[in-house]
């Protein structure tokens, strides 16, 4: 089995994100996080959250990229049970039951982006428009004979999940007019 952990390759998610995510933490999509607002009224550290964040699901904080790690069924309940917990104490859900199944949800959708292997580097774009988000995924790929080092220096896009055009990293936190 194969989930995501946050991974910090330099100090950027400081800046980019009001709260980077913990280097290591337990990654989902986090998408949700913005399930009750206006993604067009979204500005400066919230947007670029919303437009490439993974959430950080110990840390509640944020992080540009995803890693995919080896983990065990215990692993997966472990998740599942800490982001139900923080479904109630943080997102206001009703109960652990209906947190746990939303829990379970998200973890599912993580498991389904981990099928690069072990290592490989996941990156996320949103958008929205006529009332619905859209996410897609990239794996990057370190250039041949490269280790993870900084984060603008190594990377190329293979086997996009979504055509959205081409993904620069540096450019997601820019301000950008709203239409």
């Amino acid at each position: 089995m194969k989930l995501l952990r946050t991974i910090a390759l330099d100090p950027s998610d400081t800046f980019v994100f009001d709260v980077a995510a913990e280097p290591g933490d337990w990654a989902v999509s986090g998408a949700f996080r913005f399930c009750d607002r206006d993604p067009a009224k979204l500005d400066g550290k919230d947007r670029s959250a919303f437009r490439s964040g993974f959430l950080g699901v110990q840390s509640w904080g944020w992080s540009t990229l995803a890693q995919i790690v080896p983990a065990t069924e215990g692993d997966c309940r472990t998740l599942v049970e800490f982001l139900a917990n923080q479904l109630v104490e943080r997102f206001g859900a009703p109960d652990l039951v209906a947190a746990r199944l939303a829990a379970e949800e998200e973890v599912a959708f993580a498991q389904s982006l981990c099928t690069h292997p072990v290592g490989a580097l996941i990156a996320v774009h949103r958008s929205a428009g006529d009332g619905e988000v859209r996410e897609s995924f990239r794996r990057l790929q370190l250039r041949e004979g490269q280790r993870h080092g900084k984060a603008f220096s190594f990377m190329e896009v293979v086997d996009d999940t979504e055509t959205d055009g081409d993904l620069d990293l540096a450019k997601l936190s820019e301000e950008r007019p709203h239409r």
